[in-house]
Order: C-alpha cells, then structure tokens, then sequence
C-alpha cells in the first residue's frame, strides 16, 4: 500500500472515531407482534409433542387470488412484505393487513387469503414438530 493511502485510511478512521453516538449507524429492534392470540382472537394451545421444528416461507400470491380453505395445526405468523391482504373465516369474519403489518395465523380454524389488485409477498414463520405439516388443504 502506498504512503499516500496509508494516509487517507488513516484520516478516514481518524474522523469515523469523531463522529458522535448519533452519528454513528446503530441497530434498533422494534418488536412487532408478541400475542397469545390469533387474529380472531383465539387462544394458542399448547405445543405437540416432538422434535420442534421452524419452517420460514416466502410466499407471493398473484393479484385478485383467493387462496383455498386451509388450516394450520400449529402457531404461524405472517409478516407481509408487500400488497395487501385480507384473511377471512368461513363465518365471514375477516381482517386485512398491510404491508410491513404481521398476522398471527389462527390454529385448527378453516380460513383463507385473498390478495387484491397488486401481488403479495409474505414471510411466513412457523413453529412446528418435526412431521406436522404446516397446513391442511382438505376443506
């Protein structure tokens, strides 16, 4: 390395160590969900017996797509990237959710997603039992 960038790596460091705590990049944690509770307000079960398993999937659903009556046996939440959506149950009830919004999917409830006029992207983060299938599409 030649003097004059030992020089200018030296100056650089030299005005990082400067700057003041605001300046300086920081990490910040916001929490954005933390429930005992589904969506539709239903109490989560205990766990099953077994290996625990997590399972994260990112899933796009086209524009104007109404996914099929499912039901998921263990807890989920939703995190939606981007879109929006609308989950509903076969009783009618139902709730939308935006992007950067998170839905705590409901246990053992026949339900469903609906996107809009714009595609949706969801992560979606499952705590399950080795051999538990995260959903059921037998509805």
């Amino acid at each position: 390395m030649s003097a004059s960038k030992i020089v200018v790596l030296a100056l650089s460091l030299l005005a990082l160590g400067s700057l003041s705590a605001q300046e300086k990049a920081t990490v910040t944690v916001e929490k954005i969900l933390d429930t005992e509770t589904a969506w539709d307000g239903s109490s989560y079960g205990s766990y099953p017996d077994g290996q625990p398993e997590m399972s994260v999937l990112k899933i796009t659903i086209p524009p104007n797509t109404a996914l099929p009556w499912h039901t998921h046996p263990i807890p989920s939440a939703g995190y939606v990237v981007s879109g929006e959506l609308t989950v509903e149950r076969k009783d009618g009830e139902r709730k939308v959710v935006k992007q950067g919004e998170v839905l705590p999917e409901t246990v053992d409830s026949v339900h469903r997603g609906i996107s809009g006029n714009r595609p949706v992207t969801l992560i979606v983060f499952y705590a399950g039992v080795r051999g538990l299938p995260l959903s059921k599409l037998d509805y």
